[in-house]
């Protein structure tokens, strides 16, 4: 299977930053989250360092809300999990906060599965509300004096959800008219950020085949007490799962990446997880063989330079 994607009519002199213009768009992720976990007020904060003979200004403390280990609560966080993975999975970093580029051919099923996590949290949340009552009631007789009924909604209509929308990052057209000089400069300043994209987007998929060699080289060739060590079915899916993200998203960069992914791949190929757990022999022929595509990685890592992106945390 061919490593990269080739669009109709694209030219491969096209610059990677002008192909990913071209046939990407940017997508943004939010959420609205019951927050559970608030600060002590001043007065609260002071009589806590009284007890450790502190200033209550030296001292930050905080109090949690609701006992986020309830099985309710962690089906809702874990369908917000669920949404980022899939979000990122498709899409390639872009050098705004909370922006990421994905194909433009995968728009429309993109909105079928946020949509569907959409449906799925509000049944968690409703879930939820059967049982708020009594996580609030347990919240009472847990922090004692520290508990605020204010702190708590009456109801959790509303306290969560998942929005998404596609935000433009192109220069707006009507500076082309105003001011030329400015939609100019703006075109080069966006021009600028899908470059940085482009090699944001080099540097994740380096980073992420290197932990991913990394890993399964040490489960295939590492040993505990005497014997090969525990080899989950993990480290080959997971590798599986990468070479298909690399070939959909890939915007043919890096040549160097490009063949080593390949290369991976080709080691990789047939191989299935219960054949590396039968045969000593064969650990340790995909080991080596992996372990080239390691070395050649660590070198790649080592050598690239970095530009100076600022990305701001989210």
């Amino acid at each position: 299977m061919s490593i990269s994607t080739i669009e109709p009519g694209d030219s491969m002199t096209t610059m990677p930053s002008q192909r990913l213009r071209a046939t990407m768009a940017a997508a943004r992720l939010s959420f609205t989250w019951l927050g559970v976990r608030k600060s002590l007020t001043s007065a609260q904060r002071n009589q806590a360092a009284d007890s450790f003979g502190a200033e209550g200004k030296f001292l930050s403390a905080g109090k949690k809300l609701l006992d986020t280990s309830h099985p309710a609560y962690k089906n809702v966080t874990a369908i917000r999990s669920r949404a980022v993975s899939y979000w990122k999975g498709i899409s390639l970093p872009f050098p705004e906060p909370g922006i990421r580029l994905i194909r433009r051919d995968a728009i429309d099923g993109f909105d079928r599965q946020i949509a569907q996590f959409r449906d799925e949290l509000e049944e968690a949340v409703e879930e939820l509300g059967q049982h708020y009552d009594a996580l609030r009631s347990r919240a009472r007789d847990r922090l004692g004096d520290l508990f605020n009924a204010e702190d708590y909604p009456a109801t959790l209509t509303g306290a969560f959800a998942i929005e998404h929308d596609y935000p433009s990052v192109e220069p707006p057209t009507y500076l082309r008219q105003l001011s030329p000089e400015l939609y100019e400069a703006e075109c080069r300043r966006v021009q600028s950020r899908f470059e940085d994209a482009v090699q944001l987007a080099e540097q994740a998929f380096m980073d992420e085949l290197a932990r991913l060699v990394d890993h399964i080289t040490e489960r295939l060739s590492g040993e505990h007490d005497g014997k090969p060590k525990v080899f989950r079915d993990s480290a080959v899916t997971n590798l599986t799962e990468f070479f298909e993200r690399f070939r959909h998203l890939n915007v043919r960069s890096n040549d160097q990446l490009d063949a080593l992914v390949g290369r991976a791949q080709q080691i990789m190929s047939g191989v299935r997880p219960q054949q590396l757990r039968d045969s000593n022999t064969f650990r340790q022929h995909v080991a080596t063989q992996l372990s080239t595509v390691q070395s050649t990685l660590d070198g790649l890592l080592v050598d690239r330079p970095r530009r100076n992106i600022q990305r701001k945390p989210r």
